[in-house]
């Protein structure tokens, strides 16, 4: 599996280098730390955290499975199998067909409510009249 290095010429990183060269929010970092995602860097003798490469290279893996789409369960059981060294290409094509099924679900999903909201801006007419039927869909029940 190829691995992206930490940016060059850094050994460690403050909380503030580590979002601004990763593009994730301070909060989402310790978020992530909190839910054990991240592990927690050693601190100074100030009590700042100094983030390692190790950590640099875990949140951008983090960061782009956030973008593809995996919840964070999923995220957790890929990093469970590198941590582990156990990792297969079949698992993680396992997980990734599930996401990607995922993804394919909620394309469909938008396909159907661009149809309905095609079909509402159609019936109507614009203008000044008082009556819209976009409305009036809006305030009908589906069941009925």
């Amino acid at each position: 599996m190829g691995v992206v290095s930490a940016p060059r010429g850094r050994a460690s990183l403050t909380i503030g280098a580590l979002s601004e060269s990763t593009g994730v929010n301070i909060e989402t970092i310790r978020y992530y730390e909190r839910i054990r995602l991240l592990p927690a860097p050693p601190r100074t003798a100030g009590n700042q955290r100094i983030y390692e490469p190790a950590h640099w290279q875990r949140l951008t893996f983090i960061r782009r499975a956030r973008e593809l789409g995996f919840a964070i369960g999923d995220i957790r059981a890929l990093l469970a199998l590198v941590d582990r060294h156990t990792v297969t290409c079949g698992e993680v094509q396992g997980i990734a067909e599930r996401q990607l099924a995922a993804v394919r679900a909620k394309m469909s999903d938008l396909k159907r409510l661009e149809r309905a909201l095609e079909d509402m801006t159609a019936s109507c007419v614009g203008g000044l009249v008082p009556d819209c039927p976009i409305v009036e869909t809006l305030f009908q029940d589906r069941a009925s």
